[in-house]
């Protein structure tokens, strides 16, 4: 074969140069290195236009660099705003376009932003750059899906589950994924789908994954917790030369009394934790361009999936100061403070308020034995939770001022088992014998058999079905589906939010009068599961803060914290908040009789001759 020498190609007529140029092998470079090369900033979407400098975000090397790791298969990039992220993102399809050609996709949060991105950064990123600007098709392109030589480049939202679908891709980047919509009922989650479309490149492809976080449940946290391998990354202290993990609570600002938010912010410096010496913003360049990335978790000797996390601090381009005033004017409103902490922090967001955990409801053990009943209780209810394979179960009493205690649970194979747990006598200390006087079951899953279940004891047992609304807590429907026993019978709506709520608030306080207790030696596993929500805000599609009770963890068991619920719900149908004003109403009426009021018992005699039940 001929090969022309290159310092002769130039006196090469066109249609003799432009093939020799096709055959001519991409550069060896890394995505770091191409981006100095080639990549073109304009005003439009940088603070600093022109050449990419690698040295204005070094922190992105490495990051950009583990692209062309052979033996990585997905990048996670857990982020704050502001450090730069997506301009890497654009990186790598700049060097994909150019250096390795082949099938890719880029998946933003919906559709509307995919074509905003596509107009007004991607496409002018390609035609800024010669190199790129040669390699692009516009006229043969769509916002949507951008054509060059060699490769197909198709931008999608989540929102779109068909789009996600189609195509194969070998380079799969996924922008924001902690605001893609969840998955349906009908549709699978958008990330799987995505990723479903890179099953034919197998062996070679390559998927980015890169968010702010918002809770631990979201994607980007999700992905972090189970990489092989996670980063963070370290810079040295210009003074002792440690190298330190820059976090929030070494910034330092003067407290003196009468100094606005914003003066103390102004005068904000960081202090190092390894020799406490004072470190300004103009110290923040050095340290960056020396800095390095460090394991913080390893899972597995050969890595795959490699996490790296930073803060905002790391940002050169925002200085201490700001990050003081931001956290300093939104600590106090819950709303904005979960901004801060996702956007600023890159961290998942609790809301503290609300927050329960297992060793909470294992120091709320009470003297009383497993199925003994209180002393001071006056009435059983009960709640079960539906699973497809098994039933849990709960057992509650309850005395004035809300006062109640866990004195049984368990996990049920069979309906026959709930009767007899429900049915069972449980006896206080003096030999007073106590029955459930109520049990609400969840209808949610295997509604038939629930309702077959309750209409055959409806004496005692209620369908219950959890619902979000506007009302007070719950509700008394009726079931009207004419095909079921339970046609015509009573349904229990309730709302499992408000009653999560009355749960959490009443499980920090102090044993005794109106607090939430267990039995002694109560099970961690039960602890846990009571324990396995926490309330947080979510954004609404409209834009509005909502706040929800939502799972801690992907998958944790939470059936006892529902049981709990509807125990607490059929309490409320029984006016168990009524108790201690029927018990005064007793006691003015006995009074004139001279009875000795202190020593009353209620038993279950008391509880049906009162309307009130």
């Amino acid at each position: 074969m001929f090969i022309v020498p290159r310092r002769k190609q130039s006196n090469l007529p066109d249609y003799i140069k432009n093939p020799l140029r096709q055959l001519r092998p991409p550069e060896d470079l890394a995505v770091s290195e191409w981006s100095e090369k080639y990549r073109i900033l304009d005003n439009k979407s940088s603070a600093i236009p022109g050449k990419w400098k690698n040295s204005v975000t070094p922190y992105l090397v490495d990051i950009m660099n583990e692209f062309n790791n052979a033996e990585t298969e997905e990048i996670i990039f857990v982020k704050p705003t502001q450090v730069g992220g997506t301009e890497a993102l654009q990186n790598m399809v700049g060097y994909i376009v150019m250096q390795d050609p082949s099938p890719t996709m880029i998946v933003y949060p919906s559709d509307k932003l995919a074509e905003s991105i596509s107009e007004n950064r991607l496409q002018p990123m390609l035609m800024n750059s010669r190199e790129l600007r040669t390699k692009f098709k516009p006229f043969q392109s769509s916002k949507l899906e951008l054509q060059f030589e060699g490769l197909y480049l198709t931008l999608s939202g989540a929102n779109s589950p068909s789009s996600l679908a189609s195509k194969p891709v070998r380079f799969l980047l996924l922008d924001e994924v902690d605001k893609y919509p969840g998955a349906s009922k009908k549709e699978a989650d958008p990330i799987k789908l995505a990723k479903e479309r890179t099953k034919t490149f197998s062996n070679n492809r390559k998927i980015f994954m890169t968010s702010t976080p918002t809770l631990k449940t979201g994607h980007i946290w999700k992905a972090k917790e189970s990489a092989d391998i996670e980063k963070h990354y370290k810079v040295p202290c210009p003074h002792c030369g440690e190298y330190i993990e820059l976090k929030l609570e070494q910034i330092k600002w003067p407290k003196k009394e009468g100094m606005s938010y914003a003066e103390r912010a102004e005068l904000a410096t960081y202090v190092c934790q390894e020799c406490g010496c004072i470190i300004t913003d103009q110290h923040k360049p050095q340290m960056l361009r020396y800095g390095r990335w460090e394991v913080f978790k390893q899972r597995t000797q050969y890595p795959r999936k490699v996490a790296y996390w930073m803060n905002t601090l790391y940002s050169p381009f925002v200085r201490f100061g700001e990050i003081a005033k931001e956290f300093l004017t939104t600590k106090d409103d819950p709303e904005e403070f979960q901004n801060f902490v996702n956007s600023w922090l890159a961290e998942p967001w609790e809301d503290t308020k609300l927050k329960t955990n297992a060793d909470m409801v294992l120091e709320r053990q009470t003297s009383y034995k497993q199925f003994e009943v209180p002393d001071w209780a006056v009435m059983l209810t009960g709640g079960v939770d539906v699973q497809e394979s098994s039933l849990y179960w709960t057992i509650r009493a309850w005395g004035p001022y809300l006062t109640s205690q866990n004195i049984a649970h368990g996990q049920a194979l069979s309906f026959n088992e709930i009767e007899m747990a429900m049915n069972s006598e449980y006896k206080k200390r003096n030999g007073e014998a106590f029955m459930v006087n109520l049990c609400a079951v969840d209808s949610g899953d295997q509604t038939d058999a629930v309702y077959d279940f309750c209409a055959k004891n409806s004496e005692w047992a209620i369908p219950a079905k959890g619902t979000a609304s506007g009302y007070s807590h719950f509700k008394i429907s009726t079931i009207n589906k004419a095909t079921s026993k339970a046609h015509g019978m009573r349904l229990l709506l309730v709302d499992g939010g408000k009653y999560k709520d009355m749960i959490a608030s009443r499980m920090r306080k102090p044993n005794g009068n109106g607090s939430w207790m267990v039995y002694e030696g109560c099970d961690r596993e039960y602890a846990e599961q009571v324990t396995a929500e926490h309330k947080v805000n979510v954004k609404t599609s409209g834009g509005r803060i909502n706040q929800v009770w939502v799972p801690k963890t992907s998958h944790a068991d939470n059936h006892y914290l529902d049981t709990e619920v509807y125990a607490l719900a059929a309490a409320d149908i029984l006016n168990v908040r009524s108790i201690h004003l029927m018990q005064e109403e007793e006691q003015q009426q006995e009074e004139p009789q001279n009875v000795n009021t202190q020593s009353m018992d209620f038993n279950d005699s008391w509880l049906k001759n009162n309307k009130w039940l």
